[in-house]
């Protein structure tokens, strides 16, 4: 039994008494992991969290006098910290629409009481990814990843065409991990009500809908451009071709291993968010930011053992976060946070997470190492060395080790293509 100090802390918001009495019936069998306070409306729930620090807010959309819009926005400003969740009922797309931006996740309603059970306890798990609380507050309070600034605006062009397919704007959103990111999370919210999790671009643009999409980027302007002038120490075109090349052939060597297509999407996906947390770390914190450069050539260590020492956390861990904290697949997520330390990672089955690590190893060595893999096919992946970073102990756990040389080949075959790898 969890002690009561080590409850997680969570209030559920509703104007209507028979609701929120439904919700103590259903939620019952979580008291024990849970500490639960109900208000009865948004001004009270305002006045419970002056006194009391909340790990999750659930809050209906449809208030009087506070509605769950201006409510979250509230304990977004206030309490930054804090998860939060809108439940909305199936006819509001355009207050889901609204709620984008104070909202981590969005329920249906009626809720299915697994659904939302599920989708808090997974929001509490989170928070103890990342201990440093600074670090929680800034990545909390995004509500989009900034895009590529041309195929932004080849998106907006496109939008505006006549003959604009779902097809065309899911080929550029695909290449974005602001665009891909913020899609999925939407598509993938209990709202639409998918039967299972969404995976792919195209079907995410296919499901929402253009005139969703338009919203989206004409109305709401959830997606938004990197200013390169205000990031000196993050160059935007090399993570864009880095997290798109990874994302191909952690794609590619899914396809090699004879993967089912849901692992085949998710590796891909994976691969283009992989390194998400370096723009949020690097638009968040840039002088922070710019130490760990600065550290990873003093002491010459991957970038990211330069991060575990400036913020006591890495790129993997803050970009899995975010991408948690607004309902992606468990899968990418895992793939996202563990993509340089996969050993520590539990599984001994082929997965999104060993197709990204991989891929990320493979991209990161240049041509010049390609001989001194093949001349080590032989031996075990350890004793390879950087800058080629693949972790030996875990492709031996899952017994793939002589794999390596053939993915190495696959990667070879998409840059002859012109492919960015």
């Amino acid at each position: 039994m969890v002690s009561k100090a080590e409850k997680k802390k969570i209030l559920f918001v509703d104007d209507e008494p028979n609701v929120l009495n439904g919700l103590k019936r259903m939620l019952r069998s979580m008291r024990n992991e849970w500490d639960m306070t109900f208000a009865s409306g948004g001004q009270e729930a305002l006045d419970i969290l002056v006194d009391t620090a909340m790990d999750v807010v659930v809050s209906d959309m449809r208030m009087p006098h506070i509605d769950g819009v201006r409510l979250l926005t509230e304990v977004k400003q206030r309490y930054p910290n804090t998860v939060r969740i809108i439940l909305s009922g199936q006819a509001e797309e355009e207050a889901i629409l609204r709620s984008i931006g104070p909202s981590h996740q969005f329920l249906s309603k009626p809720c299915d009481p697994t659904i939302l059970k599920q989708t808090v306890s997974r929001a509490c798990a989170l928070r103890d990814l990342l201990e440093n609380g600074h670090l929680r507050n800034a990545v909390s309070q995004l509500c989009s990843l900034p895009s590529m600034p041309s195929l932004y605006v080849n998106l907006l062009e496109l939008l505006k065409e006549p003959d604009c397919t779902a097809r065309h704007v899911s080929a550029i959103i695909e290449k974005d991990m602001g665009m891909l990111a913020k899609v999925l999370q939407l598509v993938n919210s209990a709202y639409f009500g998918p039967s299972r999790k969404v995976n792919s671009a195209k079907e995410a643009v296919t499901m929402l809908g253009m005139d969703v999409i338009k919203s989206l980027v004409f109305s709401v302007q959830v997606f938004s451009q990197f200013d390169q002038d205000k990031v000196s120490c993050l160059s935007i075109d090399e993570l864009w071709q880095h997290s798109l090349g990874v994302g191909i052939l952690a794609r590619r060597i899914a396809q090699v291993e004879c993967q089912d297509q849901r692992i085949i999407n998710d590796a891909f996906i994976a691969g283009v968010m992989h390194d998400a947390g370096k723009l949020i770390l690097a638009l968040n914190l840039p002088e922070q930011y710019s130490k760990t450069i600065a550290l990873t050539k003093e002491k010459t260590i991957p970038h990211w053992k330069a991060e575990l020492e400036v913020f006591g956390t890495s790129h993997a861990e803050v970009g899995a976060y975010l991408l948690g904290l607004w309902g992606l697949p468990n899968s990418i997520v895992e793939a996202v946070a563990y993509h340089h330390t996969a050993q520590e990672c539990p599984g001994d089955e082929f997965s999104p997470l060993t197709a990204v690590h991989v891929a990320d190893a493979i991209y990161v060595s240049n041509t010049e190492h390609v001989a001194d893999i093949f001349d080590h096919a032989d031996k075990p992946v350890s004793n390879i060395g950087q800058p080629y970073d693949v972790d030996g102990e875990y492709l031996d756990r899952l017994n793939l080790t002589d794999r390596l040389p053939l993915w190495h080949k696959a990667a070879l075959e998409e840059r002859t293509q012109g492919v960015p790898i």
